[in-house]
C-alpha cells in the first residue's frame, strides 16, 4: 500500500500565505477625489468644516501640539537633527545703529524628526510597479531633488473640527509596548469623553501615554509602541477622517501583531486612502486641559517635493 504524500509547508511559503492579507489588489486607485489628485484627504476642509471649528473655540484657548525640536530627542533609525550655529556674528555691524545679526544651518530629515507630519510621498506599497498615492508609479513620483508627485506643497491648509480620544484614562494606565488599540476601544474613549459621532474631515489623536518616556527613556519609546491596528485604522478610514495622529511616532501599533506585517497602517491610511498621519503630538496637553474637542489648525510646510512637515499644529479650544 502506498503511504499518503506529506504536505510540506515551507517558512517562505508560510510567510506568502501570511502576506496576502496585504496584497496589493489595485482597487484603491483612483483616489475618490479624482485620478489626478495630490492632496488626499486635505480635500476635505471645506467653509464647512471651518465654521464647525470655529464654534468650538469657546475659551480662547490655544496650545501647540508639536513638542520642543531637539537633539536629544528620540529619533528613528538614523535619522539626525542638528543645530549648528555660526559660532560668531553671522553678518554686522552695519549701519550707523551698528545692526548684528545669527543664523543657524539645520540638517535633519526635516518632516520625518520629532512632532511631524507624514505627506503622501512618505509611504507606498512595493510591487510591479512600486505604487504611491491614487496609484502613482514610483517612476514618476520619485526623483533625486524631492518627490516628482505628492509632495508637501499639494497638501492644503486644515482649519477643521479635532478631538482627543484619551485611551489611558480609558485603561487607568499607559498602555503597554505592542498593546493594540481596537475600534471598542475608541468607541468606550468617545463614550467616556461624552463625545458626538466623528464626521468627515475630522482630525482623531489618541493619548496612550507612551510619550511619558519621551527623551527620559529614548530606548524604550523607540523599541515599539501601542497604536491602532488595521480594523481600527479600517473604522477611521470608514468615519471619514482626515488626519489620525498620536502621542507615539508610528499611530500604529508596533510590533505589528502579524510579524510578517511591517506598518500596514500607514499604506492604509496614507497611500490607500489618502488620509494623513501625525506622529509625536503633544496630546497630553489637551488631555491635562480637560479637552476634548477642539479647532485643529495647521498649514504644512509647503517643502516643493518633501514627504513630510515639521508637526507644530496648533489646537484652539
Amino acid at each position: 500500500m502506498r503511504a499518503k504524500p506529506i504536505l510540506a509547508i515551507s517558512a517562505a511559503c508560510l510567510i506568502s500565505f501570511a502576506t496576502q492579507a496585504y496584497a496589493d489588489d489595485h482597487n484603491w486607485y483612483p483616489s475618490k477625489f479624482g485620478a489626478d489628485d495630490q492632496a488626499g484627504a486635505s480635500n476635505l476642509m471645506t467653509p464647512d468644516k471651518v465654521m464647525q471649528a470655529i464654534k468650538l473655540i469657546k475659551q480662547g484657548k490655544t496650545v501647540s501640539l508639536a513638542r520642543t525640536y531637539e537633539a536629544e530627542m528620540p529619533l528613528f533609525g538614523h535619522r539626525v537633527f542638528a543645530v549648528r550655529a555660526t559660532n560668531g556674528l553671522a553678518g554686522g555691524p552695519f549701519g550707523e545703529n551698528s545692526v548684528i545679526w545669527m543664523d543657524d544651518f539645520l540638517a535633519t530629515e526635516i518632516g520625518q524628526v520629532g512632532t511631524q507630519f507624514d505627506g503622501l510621498g512618505h509611504i507606498g506599497i512595493g510591487g510591479d510597479p512600486d505604487r504611491f498615492y491614487n496609484g502613482i508609479p514610483a517612476s514618476e513620483a520619485v526623483g533625486p531633488t524631492g518627490m516628482k508627485k505628492l509632495g508637501m506643497e499639494h497638501v492644503k491648509p486644515f482649519f477643521t473640527r479635532g478631538v482627543v480620544l484619551d485611551l489611558k484614562g480609558l485603561k487607568g494606565r499607559s498602555l503597554e509596548l505592542g498593546e493594540e488599540v481596537t475600534v471598542k476601544d475608541l468607541q468606550d474613549a468617545m463614550a467616556r469623553q461624552k463625545l458626538s459621532a466623528i464626521t468627515e474631515g475630522d482630525v482623531v489623536i489618541l493619548y496612550t501615554g507612551w510619550s511619558e518616556n519621551w527623551i527620559k527613556d529614548n530606548a524604550k519609546f523607540n523599541s515599539g509602541e501601542p497604536g491602532i491596528g488595521m480594523e481600527a485604522a479600517q473604522w477611521l478610514v470608514d468615519q471619514g477622517v482626515a488626519v489620525v495622529g498620536s502621542d507615539a511616532w508610528a499611530v500604529e501599533v508596533v510590533p505589528n501583531p502579524d510579524k510578517n506585517a511591517a506598518f500596514p497602517v500607514h499604506q492604509l491610511l496614507l497611500t490607500k486612502n489618502g488620509i494623513f498621519i501625525h506622529e509625536n503630538v503633544a496630546s497630553e496637553r489637551l488631555v491635562n486641559a480637560g479637552v476634548s474637542e477642539f479647532a485643529y489648525i495647521f498649514n504644512p510646510l509647503a517643502v516643493k517635493g518633501a514627504t513630510g512637515s515639521p508637526g507644530n499644529a496648533l489646537a484652539a479650544y
